[in-house]
């Protein structure tokens, strides 16, 4: 029977990889898939690893229909045996439940992969809608680590190394842009004690804020800028 399944984590947990592990799995015992993708860090139409796994993929931009895309390739007389969807947190609510049509009324697997909670850590649409759908949520067993040791579970947006929680939902970038995100937007994964403080590897390098003798309740200043 075919499910909805939604594989979540903070950044560089390894979805993209995973994702491009089953894409290879069930095309080497011959099943045929599309694969997905909407705002990758390697560019349109492509869908990328941090271990330099890249594979091309179709662009699905606002407005874009899945459900109408796959009678269309069935109806042309192709082939689908799975679906395979990347960055699924930038999907609107309306994909997603194209999704679940394609998975209840074509009997197709579809596999979404995408970001829990933004830098803000409030739910991403997209992956809000799935955990409301999906038959089935896994968070990847593989930590991501903050910059502390400690597993990461929170995703920072930084501007020349410090953390900003003020700006657009949807900024594209990457973990490390830069020297120490110098001049450029970037992302960087915390736990949740150093999300809290807005204490990310830069400025605790730095000497700004002594990381380990704030209480939690203490207030915290805001990043310079």
């Amino acid at each position: 029977m075919a499910e909805l399944a939604f594989f979540s984590g903070t950044m560089d947990c390894g979805k993209s990889t995973l994702a491009l592990q089953i894409q290879h799995n069930r095309s080497a015992r011959g099943l045929a898939g599309l694969i997905f993708t909407r705002n990758d860090r390697a560019g349109e139409g492509r869908i990328s690893s941090r271990l330099g796994l890249v594979s091309e993929a179709v662009e699905a931009g606002e407005g874009f229909d899945f459900h109408r895309h796959l009678v269309r390739h069935l109806t042309a007389g192709g082939r689908v045996d799975y679906v395979i969807t990347d960055e699924s947190q930038f999907l609107s609510s309306e994909q997603v439940d194209q999704l679940a049509r394609i998975v209840d009324d074509l009997s197709v697997d579809v596999y979404a992969f995408g970001i829990t909670t933004d830098f803000r850590t409030r739910l991403f649409p997209g992956s809000q809608r799935l955990i409301e759908l999906a038959d089935r949520v896994e968070t990847l067993q593989v930590e991501a680590l903050c910059w502390c040791g400690a597993r990461a579970t929170h995703n920072a947006r930084t501007v020349e190394g410090r953390m900003v929680v003020e700006g657009a939902q949807v900024v594209v970038g990457d973990i490390g842009q830069g020297p120490d995100g110098a001049g450029e937007t970037g992302y960087e994964v915390l736990c949740r004690r150093h999300h809290r403080r807005r204490l990310t590897a830069a400025s605790a390098g730095s000497g700004g804020i002594a990381h380990d003798t704030l209480p939690l309740d203490a207030a915290v200043p805001a990043p310079r800028g």
